[in-house]
């Protein structure tokens, strides 16, 4: 690989004024400058970025970690990223997990080695302990309500929208639910404040065999609507964990000439405008915008709450 200092021996400059023109300074003359140009595209010389960021001291690179895009929520909290990002010099770099922790570790690991000015989990496995470790490497976001103060945090506040849909199903006359979810609420934050919404507005627990995890997806929503005909009898509406799978639920129904439960979904999809879903707005957006903020230093708090609307339809 050709280096600054080949090009100081080829041209017969010294390294400072080839470093110069390099970086488009001042203080060489059209003679100079012209002879190391020359000599530059003649061993084709490409600058290392790399050493570039790490002598500046920063990278102006953001990493977003990504358990997976099956659902809005992460696709969603991206779009707000690269929305921010696009009128910025920041250059964001997906970095897929699927929950694995050491892919996580990893990627703090990166950050300690100034691949990164900062990250953002979207979602985690990683304990919070591990995390609070490295931020003394660079900004470290969570998109998550967290306790801990000494944590960046962006989060939707979800649990005012959920009673409200709550309350919507309940005037309707409709009091038993199934609930979907992504993953189970020990280890879900999304799901936690789901079914701590329902236990506040309903006093009990829910009937824990209309509770179904791994739902994320279309396709998912179908078969769940599928094991709900087949299983089940004693509910009169869905609360769905997306737009999506709502819309799955509904066509199984369909497909099958069922008469169609109540069915709520979430993240104001493209699919529940055209179905009229009523759905829960968790401005997911807005997450993102402010968590790209917050891992490039350019808002002062810590904690940003975003609130989160439920829709009637």
């Amino acid at each position: 690989m050709t280096t600054i200092r080949d090009i100081a021996r080829e041209s017969g400059y010294s390294v400072s004024t080839v470093s110069r023109v390099l970086n488009n300074k001042h203080h060489v003359s059209a003679e100079a400058r012209l002879a190391i140009q020359q000599v530059i595209e003649q061993l084709d010389y490409v600058p290392n970025n790399i050493a570039r960021d790490l002598s500046k001291g920063r990278t102006e690179s953001i990493g977003v970690v990504l358990p997976h895009t099956n659902h809005p929520y992460f696709t969603q909290i991206l779009d707000g990223i690269l929305a921010a990002a696009f009128v910025t010099d920041y250059r964001i770099v997906l970095l897929p997990s699927d929950y694995d922790i050491l892919r996580e570790q990893s990627y703090l690991e990166q950050l300690r080695c100034k691949v990164f000015d900062g990250l953002i989990f979207t979602s985690r496995r990683i304990e919070l302990e591990i995390i609070k470790n490295y931020q003394k490497y660079g900004p470290i976001v969570c998109c998550e309500k967290l306790e801990d103060a000494n944590v960046l945090s962006v989060y939707s506040v979800r649990e005012p929208a959920y009673l409200e849909a709550f309350q919507w199903l309940k005037k309707r006359g409709k009091n038993q639910g199934a609930i979907l979810l992504s993953r189970g609420e020990e280890i879900s934050a999304t799901a936690k404040a789901t079914m701590k919404a329902y236990r506040a507005f309903y006093q009990s627990e829910p009937d824990e065999k209309l509770v179904i995890t791994g739902v994320t997806t279309y396709q998912d929503g179908y078969e769940a609507g599928e094991k709900l005909v087949r299983d089940y009898e004693s509910f009169d509406y869905i609360f769905a964990n997306s737009d999506d799978d709502a819309a799955g639920i509904r066509q199984y129904y369909l497909d099958h000439d069922l008469s169609l439960p109540l069915i709520v979904g979430q993240e104001n999809q493209l699919s529940g405008k055209l179905l009229k879903l009523p759905t829960i707005d968790h401005q997911l957006s807005k997450v993102g915008q402010h968590a790209f903020f917050l891992a490039t230093k350019q808002s002062t708090t810590t904690h940003i709450a975003v609130m989160s609307h439920f829709i009637p339809r």
